[in-house]
Formats: structure tokens, sequence, C-alpha cells
């Protein structure tokens, strides 16, 4: 029988599954909304009910008794927090849920090194302290927690423990982070791709040997699910906000710039998210027909427009500046021109990140893959190949459950 593998991704909205063959080619695909299994989307019930819908959906498409290996990938930097009988204490804190205790995110911030991931509101440390605080005698992250449902021991890994404050460079929870949070309470950590267990017996007709890998997040799976694999690949991520991420040998990080890395699959991904996207779009354009919009725009012929389009003051990366201003003028008085305009300032501020990236020690651009709503805009597209005058081929997949599959494949090869 030919070897399969099996990719689930936990999204924001729902599940998906995705199972390749060992030459990556796709055979089955399925999803199940959050939506579909209750209205609070912390809730755990609901994320392992959105999963088993899509597993079972995925494997009647195939024969279940030829997947060798599965990886599961979620949202980066939701928390859960566990009983003493491995049960889920309530609900999780998820990765946009600021924390509103300012004196404990002055506390990290003071324990901390500048270059962690885990500073900020938006610290995932933040929340495995304040779920230990609630009474949990352990905490997981999303991912790790469906892991768990399938059979694999509690560990986490690297790519989902970064916000956590683990370090990728040393491999350990550092000593400032068990200063504030106790290492019984903080999952081991393994590299993204290493086999952590088989998943026995499930009821969904996996062989019992079936291998659980060790997953990642999201944002890492939808990078591996492009196909971009050596260094200077670049991948950008066109949704509400623009996310910026590019192979490197090295890792960077650099704070003042929003940059952090990810280790996986030996390499290092480097990159962050700039606030501008899609969503100054919709604030400047509100209810236009951005296809016909977009069909009366030469993109040979600049406007000589310099935006900085952001839907609001501030902006993380590649500038990390609270307080930059947007700059959307002056305003042409054809909303085709001023469309334009927002894309050529979409385009500079990607040639910035990815200038920025090489500048701190990353490698030259040598491609970018493009995912997102925004990527189907050939206007788009045109002004970005542009600007960035690098290939841009094609992604393989813009699933992160099809990325989530080939690490499994990768870590069933390396452990075979």
């Amino acid at each position: 029988m030919a070897d399969l593998y099996l990719g689930i991704d936990l999204g924001t909205s729902g599940a998906r599954a995705s199972v390749i063959d060992a030459h990556a080619r796709r055979l089955a695909e399925a999803k199940s909304a959050l939506a579909e299994h209750g209205a609070d989307h912390r809730d755990p019930a609901i994320w392992w009910a959105a999963v088993t819908t899509a597993l079972h959906a995925v494997l009647a498409q195939i024969d279940a008794r030829q997947v060798k290996a599965l990886a599961v990938d979620a949202t980066s930097g939701t928390m859960l927090g566990l009983d003493a009988n491995w049960q889920p204490m309530g609900n999780g804190i998820m990765y946009n849920d600021p924390c509103a205790d300012t004196e404990l995110l002055a506390t990290i911030t003071a324990a901390s090194p500048a270059q962690t991931a885990a500073r900020g509101p938006s610290s995932a440390l933040a929340r495995a302290i304040v779920l230990a605080r609630a009474g949990a005698c352990r905490v997981v992250h999303q991912a790790d927690w469906i892991a768990m449902q399938l059979g694999a021991p509690w560990v986490s890994d690297a790519n989902n423990a970064l916000k956590t404050g683990y370090d990728p460079v040393t491999e350990v929870w550092p000593d400032w982070v068990l200063s504030l949070a106790s290492g019984d309470i903080l999952p081991p950590v393994v590299a993204p791709g290493t086999p952590v267990g088989p998943v026995g017996l499930t009821p969904f007709g996996l062989p019992p040997d079936c291998l659980i890998v060790a997953g990642t997040t999201d944002g890492c799976a939808s990078f591996l699910a492009t196909g971009a694999e050596e260094p200077g690949e670049g991948v950008t991520a066109l949704g509400t906000t623009m996310t910026i991420k590019l192979l490197s040998d090295q890792p960077i990080f650099a704070p003042e710039y929003g940059i952090y890395s990810h280790r996986i699959l030996g390499k290092w991904l480097a990159g962050g998210a700039s606030n501008t996207g899609g969503a100054v779009i919709l604030r400047e354009l509100p209810g236009a027909d951005l296809t016909a919009l977009s069909a009366r725009i030469d993109p040979s012929v600049s406007t000589g427009l310099d935006y900085y389009p952001l839907p609001s003051p501030g902006e993380r990366f590649p500038v990390n500046d609270a307080s930059l201003m947007p700059r959307l003028g002056p305003r042409p008085a054809a909303d085709h021109r001023h469309l334009q305009a927002i894309f050529e300032g979409l385009a500079s501020v990607e040639h910035l990140a990815y200038r920025r990236l090489a500048e701190l020690g990353g490698p030259v651009l040598r491609s970018v893959r493009s995912v997102g709503g925004g990527a189907e805009n050939p206007v788009l597209a045109a002004i970005r190949a542009q600007r960035l005058n690098v290939s841009m081929p094609a992604s393989l997949s813009s699933e992160a459950a099809f990325g989530a599959a080939l690490l499994a494949r990768a870590g069933s090869v390396a452990d075979g």
C-alpha cells in the first residue's frame, strides 16, 4: 500500500484536513466551520468537534489504513489550562485576547531579553501564567491539545512555544521563563516534525502505528504549503494585514523592527506582520467593485504618489512605530487611481520588509510566493512584481492543512 500523510489545521474560523501522498499530491480535503458546532470559539469542545468532523470527512475519501503520519497546526498563541486529570479547566485564551494585567506584562518585560516574542499584550507566556494562577496544573497550546486527543503525549513544538518564551536557538525554556512560570506547567518542547508517538486506537480508522509528528503554527504551516524550501525564498500573505516570511540559514531577531524567527525543518523562518493590507482598502473604498476598478489600472504607469497605507495609526513591521500615521494622500479624483496608489504603497512596504530582512543578515531575496485574498488580484501582482524584481512562482497550496501534511511527511521520512 502507498503511504499517505495527514495534515490537520485548526484556524480562526474552522478546521481543515488534507491528505497527500509521498509525492505531495493532494488526494483529499475536508473542512468544518467552528460555527457549525457552537458560538463560543474559545470552547475546546467546539475545537475538537470541528476537527473530528473534518477528519471523518477527509478519511472517508481515502483508505485511512494507509496514513503513515499526521501533524497538527493551530493558531499561534492560543493557550488552554488543564487540571490534574488532563482535562480542560474551561475555555482557552485565544491568540487575539489581550492580557489586561499590565503589572504581569511589565514583570515579563523586566525579566526577559529584548529579542523574545513573549512580550506585549499578546504574550502567550502571560496567558500561561494567568491560567496557572487560576489553578491549571499544566498548560498547552491549541495544537498540542488537539494532538493529545489523537494520542500524543503532553509535548509542544518550538514554533508554538516561541511566543510562550521558548528559546529556539538554545532549544530550552530559558531560566527567565522558569522564574515566572513553573517548569511543571510548561510542556516539554521538540522540533516541528519530530515523531512523538503513535496514535494507538482511534475512532477514525487510522492504523495504530500511525505516527503523530510534532506540529507547528498556522502561519508556519501556510508557509510550508506554498512549496518554498530554499534560503532566499519568501512568502507574502496578503489578507486583512500583510505577513511576510523569508527562509534563512540563520535566525533574525530584531524587535525594534517587529522581526522574529521560527526554526523549522533545519532552517529559519524570519519575518513579521505589517498592519497594511486589505483592511485599508475596505476603509478607503467601502463597497467599491475592486475588480472593476482594477481593470481600469495600467500598472506600467505609476501614480507617482508615495502612500504608506495603514487603516489607522501604528505599524509593527518593517517599521515598529505605534504612532506611525497613515499616508494616503493627496487623493486622486478617480477611485481607480487611489486604488492604484494603495497597491503601490503595499508593494513598497513589502519591498522594504524584504530589504530590511536582508540588511539584518537574511539571504538575498530569490523569489516570492503569495497567498491570501490579495494574491488573486492580477494588477496588484503586476505592481508587486515590478517593485520586487524577483520571480513570483505559484504556490503549491494556500491551505495550512496541506503544509501540516508536508510536515507529517518530512517527520515520517526522517524517522524512517
